[in-house]
């Protein structure tokens, strides 16, 4: 990927990388103190979360990695990696193994992150200190609670190849849709579109949707329950969920399975924002997350 693609003020952090078996794993890791990981979804990347990075790398040491096939990250054929949830979780074994983080572990989890996110937690529960959910799931989403007409066409080889990775269609519709308070800046439209150029480029974005378990056939329907039977857990773990309710991908429904799980989790709805709320909410969640986190209010002039 060109890194020029995306301009330095929107995204102005210094590159890491893991050694995958031969593939890079892109990762950030700004900031010193108590670690703050963040984890993104389907299609963005580690761009997604660059104001929180700001907001929080002052006072902690936040560590966003882009997941292979995304951002950054290195883009393999389906030879070079197995696209599926088991190896997003072993990658975020290593890459935290790799940095030392074995405790007081603070998740921030988006989409698909929350899925990666509480697959690594419910393996290394004392590992983790917080946990932060931006509409996401990490449970089995009941087949009334999400769109399976789309989801079904994605997972289709033929129509999700020709939807997903014959042009930027997809990631330009997630972006329209995604976001409701206004639309997205252009360049910041770009930078979501700049790791995904092409047909080979554009492999995880499809690999993701493909991946959902839907019957207990799918190779990741086991590992899913595992994390939906692990979340009790985490009842009394310092939790916290913003949400925005105009989702197009999870209905308010999903948001009630979460607080079931967790009922003494601190939920923030946000009734204006969508899917990617932490686009249309940006400063209110910042100021949630540092609020959440202990951290004093960010300076107005600051911001």
């Amino acid at each position: 990927m060109d890194r020029s693609r995306v301009p330095q003020s929107l995204y102005p952090f210094a590159d890491h990388f893991l050694d995958r078996g031969g593939l890079r794993l892109h990762y950030l890791d700004e900031g010193q103190g108590e670690p703050v990981v963040m984890l993104h979804g389907n299609p963005t990347w580690s761009f997604h979360f660059r104001a929180l990075v700001l907001a929080l790398r002052g006072q902690y040491r936040v560590v966003v990695p882009d997941h292979i096939g995304m951002g950054f990250s290195d883009k393999p054929n389906d030879g070079r990696y197995r696209y599926c949830l088991q190896s997003r979780a072993d990658d975020l074994v290593a890459l935290l193994d790799h940095l030392g983080l074995v405790r007081g572990v603070t998740l921030i989890m988006h989409d698909w992150g929350a899925m990666i996110g509480m697959a690594w937690a419910v393996r290394f529960p004392e590992r983790v200190a917080r946990l932060v959910v931006l509409n996401g799931a990490a449970f089995h989403v009941p087949p009334d609670a999400h769109v399976p007409a789309a989801l079904r066409i994605v997972r289709n080889r033929v129509l999700g190849a020709l939807t997903l990775r014959s042009s930027d269609f997809f990631i330009r519709t997630a972006a329209r849709t995604c976001c409701t308070r206004q639309p997205l800046p252009a360049e910041v439209i770009e930078a979501y579109l700049a790791p995904y150029p092409n047909w080979a480029d554009r492999i995880a974005l499809l690999r993701f949707p493909q991946d959902v378990p839907l019957v207990p056939s799918d190779p990741s329907y086991s590992l899913v329950s595992a994390i939906e039977a692990g979340l009790a857990q985490f009842r009394q773990t310092p939790a916290m969920i913003c949400w925005g309710e105009r989702d197009v991908v999870f209905p308010p429904r999903v948001l009630d399975i979460w607080q079931g799980h967790w009922p003494c989790a601190e939920v923030h709805r946000f009734p204006d924002c969508g899917h990617w709320v932490l686009e249309d909410a940006p400063d209110e969640i910042a100021a949630c997350v540092r609020a959440f986190l202990g951290a004093p209010p960010i300076p107005a002039q600051n911001k």
